[in-house]
């Protein structure tokens, strides 16, 4: 069988009411923010400053780790930092990423040594080739991945930590992944799960499949529905013929069920399919979970408008959800930490439309009265902020305030729109800044 591989979306920063942030009235305000602020800030220079950040960690189910945009080295740093502390000191188990699961998972078989790795993580990440590449294929994902398979090698393989992609998209290589299982595991059903998924790649490309269903044409929900129960049916068997196997390929077939239903939805009910993407990583984070151990404990990397709250942004008044929300939700906001990062100014890899060449942008300063423009007034280069319960009840917090977000499509010049009403000790339960931020390096 032959299913074309095609580019898909990753994400677009959807529009949100957005509040005007150039009041000279709020001044006063501002200078109490910054005294505020100063007093409450941690210094980050190094690892060993994590300290407070790690422990308090430490004792939850999930750790979530933001980014204010896909393309700054420092996010990808940092976040390394905290998940390799949290790995080693605090038995977590796994992180799940902002990423394609089919591809992702390439990463995950070298980070673990398992039978037909590749040579390298460099090697891997060579091989991603849907856009916005930088995002994966950059060198912090690497010196990351270099870390975890040293790590990995002195565990047994039940013991061993993943690195596993969690987002809806890439779709196309989750079929040819399927369909070399099945013809391996499954081959008396081989030729209907290949029918199956044919439905879908039949189509030149995801939206031309989308825009078909909306005109009234033939859709594949039940056909994909149905490979994942032909799996589910045989779980039984299958888990005894390969345990890994069954986990990576009822994986991929979710991905292609999910994938259709967030396209279908996308041409009709924006919303709806942010939902559906959300619902899909929130359902991918507790997949991991389960096959890991119920017991067990991840990372998850995410865009800030994924791990922080949505229901401190209107995106609650606008009925959207994400993994801030849901996991705080399900788990319970005492077993979930989630933390934002953000910055003032600096450099960014993003591009000027959905799958142009890549940039590198200069972030302009943070906007009067917003979040970053409070916070790069603060005496450190860098630090963090735990927010506790007398954070919650200030006055000057509890209100909505611009708070920037940048997509892998960015305009600098229009950069009012890059902002995200927030109240920000609601959103997350801790607070990353660094003043001037590097673009990340991509691997050739």
């Amino acid at each position: 069988m032959s299913i074309k591989y095609v580019s898909g979306i990753i994400f677009i920063l959807l529009p949100l009411t957005l509040l005007s942030f150039c009041n000279s009235s709020e001044l006063p305000e501002k200078e109490e923010l910054i005294i505020y602020f100063n007093e409450k800030a941690s210094p980050l220079n190094d690892k060993s400053d994590l300290d407070e950040l790690v422990e308090l960690a430490g004792g939850r189910k999930l750790v979530l780790l933001g980014e204010a945009t896909h393309g700054t080295s420092d996010f990808y740093s940092w976040r390394a930092a905290i998940s390799k502390r949290l790995i080693e000191e605090k038995g977590f188990s796994f992180i799940a990423v902002e990423g394609d699961f089919a591809s992702i998972y390439r990463l995950n078989k070298y980070v673990k040594d398992l039978p037909g790795a590749a040579g390298s993580a460099r090697e891997v990440v060579r091989e991603f080739d849907r856009w916005p590449q930088w995002m994966w294929a950059n060198e912090d994902v690497v010196k990351l991945a270099e870390w975890m398979r040293e790590y990995n090698s002195n565990l047994s393989s039940g013991e061993r930590v993943g690195f596993y992609g969690m987002d809806v998209y890439g779709q196309w290589q989750a079929m040819e992944d399927l369909d070399t299982y099945a013809a391996r595991y499954m081959p008396s059903y081989h030729g209907r799960i290949e029918d199956k998924l044919m439905c879908f790649a039949a189509h030149s490309d995801e939206f031309e499949y989308a825009r078909s269903v909306a005109r009234g044409g033939r859709s594949c929900r039940d056909e994909l529905e149905g490979v994942v129960e032909l799996l589910r049916s045989n779980s039984v068997r299958l888990r005894e013929q390969d345990e890994r196997a069954y986990f990576r390929a009822k994986q991929n077939a979710i991905v292609v069920k999910n994938a259709e239903e967030f396209y279908r939805l996308a041409v009709i009910d924006n919303n709806e399919s942010w939902n559906s993407r959300a619902k899909h990583m929130w359902y991918t984070v507790q997949h991991i979970m389960d096959y890991r151990s119920p017991d067990g404990k991840g990372v998850v990397w995410a865009h800030n408008t994924h791990i922080g709250d949505s229901r401190a942004t209107p995106m609650h008044t606008e009925g959207r959800v994400n993994i801030g929300y849901l996991s705080r939700d399900d788990k319970g906001i005492e077993n979930v930490l989630s933390v934002g990062f953000g910055t003032y100014t600096g450099r960014v890899n993003a591009g000027t439309n959905w799958g142009s060449r890549m940039n590198i942008m200069e972030i302009p300063r943070g906007m009067e009265g917003s979040y970053e423009n409070i916070l790069g007034s603060v005496d450190m280069e860098q630090f963090y902020l735990i927010f506790d319960e007398e954070d919650r009840q200030h006055e000057l917090l509890k209100d909505f305030r611009g708070h920037r977000a940048i997509g892998v499509v960015y305009s600098p010049a229009h950069e009012s729109g890059n902002y995200v009403p927030t109240v920000l000790p609601e959103r997350y339960d801790a607070f990353i800044f660094i003043r001037e931020t590097e673009e990340l390096k991509p691997v050739e």
